[in-house]
């Protein structure tokens, strides 16, 4: 991304937008007081970290038992309740999940892929579906101290090592296939990658016309396969993501706080809630309802806006899809490709 002398001055920056992750996905309702479990609970805590200043919702969802659901009918449910409660909130579905056959014979009807494949499906469609790349070890557990974890299902043996041995499975013939079925969908990928060669990739596929659409990313700065939260890392992944892209910050535990006020600082974009972080003083519990307030408070004191429903919509480009890979390149401020017998630099052709 290029800063010019004046880019740390907040008139010229964009809103800024705040993502929230308030499910918890790998944590137990025992785990903390803010976890949701009902779906009326889920919905107002959604209406909550929209009245607090978020406007990008990262949706997980949960059972009545408190375990995570793997069932298309209750995200569903959810998408269609959390649009009547936050109408104007961006809606982004966590891609992890795989589903859960639903129905006598369901089981001899999908795949594998076909499982995740069917994110592309869900009604309503939701704004956004995020989408890692490349497969990759994903140990969350390997910036973890006693601190962070104390009091939760993590603290256990037997839960850390299940979760640091967890993987990404995103393979290139997974990784085109959905894109494509997203695309095809009217629904918005956001890639959350991990490190600048991850980036590499996404520019190949852009290249290549397999992704034509806006770039809206998170650098997912939690270790354990990605960058860890090394501000080096993140500058160098800031230098390389084209101008014409929206970048979030996201981290882990305590290093959210100190990341995300450099991000508001630059004129990027972050991410909260209990998903990523438990803690605000060291052995203080904070909900995902503060940590947008915090983020609010930041923005505030360093006169820059907090983005509204219809901002983050154009900001993200809501919508917006491209015709070729040639158009793509030149909306996001890379390179063009270059043309059959071109040497040197290649070079955009006039209109």
């Amino acid at each position: 991304m290029q800063f010019l002398d004046d880019s740390l001055l907040p008139e010229n920056q964009q809103p800024l937008v705040i993502q929230v992750a308030p499910y918890g996905p790998e944590f137990l309702p025992s785990d903390s007081d803010d976890i949701p479990v009902t779906m009326a609970e889920q919905v107002q805590k959604a209406v909550d970290c929209w009245n607090a200043g978020a406007t990008v919702l990262h949706v997980h969802c949960r059972e009545a038992d408190g375990k995570g659901s793997k069932r298309l009918s209750m995200f569903n449910e959810m998408l269609d309740r959390l649009r009547s409660a936050v109408p104007k909130m961006l809606l982004q579905v966590g891609g992890s999940i795989s589903f859960a056959p639903e129905g006598e014979g369901g089981d001899a009807q999908w795949l594998n892929d076909d499982t995740r494949h069917m994110l592309a499906e869900l009604t309503p469609k939701p704004d956004q579906v995020t989408i890692a790349i490349n497969t990759n070890q994903m140990n969350v557990c390997e910036l973890l101290t006693a601190d962070d974890v104390e009091g939760t299902s993590l603290a256990q043996p037997a839960y850390q090592a299940a979760y640091s041995e967890m993987t990404i499975p995103s393979g290139p013939a997974f990784v085109a296939e959905h894109l494509k079925r997203l695309q095809a969908a009217g629904i918005q990928p956001h890639f959350m990658l991990g490190d600048a060669g991850q980036l590499e990739t996404v520019e190949r596929l852009i290249r290549r016309g397999t992704y034509t659409g806006p770039l809206v990313l998170n650098w997912v700065g939690i270790g354990g396969g990605a960058d860890g939260p090394n501000p080096y890392n993140m500058m160098e992944f800031v230098r390389r993501v084209p101008a014409g892209a929206v970048l979030t910050i996201e981290a882990f535990m305590r290093n959210v706080l100190p990341l995300g006020t450099m991000a508001i600082a630059m004129g990027l974009h972050v991410r909260v809630g209990i998903e990523d972080n438990l803690w605000g003083r060291k052995g203080e519990r904070i909900t995902s309802v503060r940590q947008v307030e915090q983020m609010v408070r930041i923005s505030r004191e360093l006169y820059r806006e907090v983005a509204s429903g219809e901002q983050a919509k154009a900001i993200y480009q809501i919508g917006t899809h491209y015709r070729t890979a040639d158009e793509t390149l030149a909306k996001l401020g890379y390179a063009p490709n270059r043309r059959s017998g071109e040497r040197g630099a290649p070079v955009r052709l006039a209109a």
